[in-house]
Order: C-alpha cells, then structure tokens, then sequence
C-alpha cells in the first residue's frame, strides 16, 4: 500500500493563470509560498527563515473557483497530491517539474480582503457546505437566532 497525499497551508504567490478548453474544462496553476519560521536553537544559533515555493495545478471546477477568487496574497489550504513530469526545453535537454494536483481547497483570506468580494448568507452557505465545520458554525448561528426551547436537537 502506499500514499500520496500533501497538505498546504501558504499565500499565493501570483494570480493564477487558468486556461479553458473547447471541451468545457479548465485548468489553473499558480505558485503557494510555505514558510518556516525563523528561530533559535538552545546553544544560540540562528536558524533563519525559509520559504518553499510549490506549483500548483487545479482543475475543472477548482480552477474556475481558482479563476473567479484566488488572488496573490491569499492564503489557501490545499490539499492534492504530488505529480512529476518531464519535459525537453529547446536545447534539447530533459527538464523535471513537481507539481501539486489539487483535490480540496478552502481560501482562508478574509472575504473584505480583495476589493469588488461581497458576502451574503447564499455564499457562506454555499462554502459551509464543503467544510463541516463550518456548516456546523451556520447551523448554531441560525438556530441561535430564530430558534426557541422546541428546536433542541434532543
């Protein structure tokens, strides 16, 4: 048995770049930026900061979700796995790419953070229900809000 599974949690790092084709698909990629803080070890030494740059891919529906939301400077959760390919460039040599193949995606940027971005209940309900967490979050909110002593759950 065997897994491929990544999991990241980082910031765009330019709006991404999505191309439809004539059969009604799509296709995003974009660089995410992960960062390790800097620290001290216990003797004094200085460990400083890193930064990971991964490429990308969505497809489908995520890339038109990628096309319509995702914006440098966001900050995503990704989940995907890891894919290499290789490629000749024009010099004849065999170049190898890494990419993350996206199967879930949540954007944790504020929705006030990118200008022209509303909200309305339609789409927090919308997103709430691909995180259950979240559609938990909506359910208590309305229940709190309208609900009396004959709505509880038990």
């Amino acid at each position: 048995m065997s897994v491929n599974k990544v999991i990241l949690l980082g910031n765009v790092g330019q709006d991404p770049k999505v191309k439809y084709f004539d059969t009604g698909s799509a296709v995003a990629t974009f660089p995410l930026a992960t960062t390790d803080r800097a620290y001290t070890l216990a003797n004094g030494t200085q460990v400083p900061e890193r930064t990971e740059w991964h490429n990308i891919v969505a497809s489908n529906r995520l890339a038109e979700i990628v096309d319509k939301y995702v914006h440098k400077g966001d900050k995503l959760y990704l989940e995907g796995k890891i894919r290499t390919r290789s490629y000749s460039d024009q010099s004849g040599a065999m170049r190898y790419i890494t990419e993350v193949y996206v199967d879930n995606m949540e954007m944790l940027s504020p929705k006030g953070a990118n200008p022209g971005m509303g909200t309305s209940a339609g789409q927090q309900a919308a997103s709430a229900q691909s995180n259950p967490v979240q559609q938990a979050q909506l359910s208590q909110t309305q229940s709190a809000q309208g609900g009396s002593a004959d709505d509880l759950p038990f």
